[in-house]
């Protein structure tokens, strides 16, 4: 095990004192203090040390050396077309159904549109019968009026005579 002082050890990593101080009192570096000089095994600490994204490149550089079987990329290949094809025609399904809801939508306004129109042609029927009839009620309410004018000039005709 080689001993460094703390000064060496700083110029090695780049470390400023307080992250050397932080790293000894988790005990991530190993210390010790021999004639008044603090000294550092940098060995023990070393994986505290190494920053994260170098592990990060490390684990990239390890992965641009795995192959892919060709067996592997067919079926993934495969597998996306199926779903391709699924979803095609999924869609096709859709575009049907929807096409036969607008058909049914156009038949169902086109038989409302008759019945208003038969409405229309038996309100119509309908005013002009109430129309008549009116006229009847006025007809015979003149009818009566004059019959009974009638008859109380005959009853008052009789009775002065």
């Amino acid at each position: 095990m080689k001993w460094m002082s703390i000064d060496e050890y700083k110029a090695l990593s780049g470390l400023d004192d307080g992250a050397i101080e932080d790293l000894i009192s988790r005990g991530k570096l190993a210390s010790k203090v021999e004639g008044g000089v603090r000294y550092i095994d940098p060995s023990r600490g070393a994986s505290a040390v190494i920053p994260a994204k170098l592990k990060e490149l490390e684990v990239l550089k390890e992965m641009k050396n795995i192959s892919v079987e060709p067996m592997f990329v067919e079926k993934t290949i495969g597998t996306i077309i199926n779903l391709h094809e699924k979803v095609l025609d999924a869609k096709d399904e859709t575009l049907a159904s929807l096409k036969n809801e607008n058909e049914f939508l156009r038949d169902a306004l086109s038989s409302l549109q008759e019945l208003y129109e038969e409405d229309r042609k038996t309100i119509a029927t309908l005013q002009e019968q109430l129309k008549l009839s009116q006229q009847e009620v006025e007809f015979m309410r003149r009818k009566y009026k004059l019959m009974w004018n009638k008859t109380i000039e005959e009853h008052t005709s009789h009775a002065s005579t």
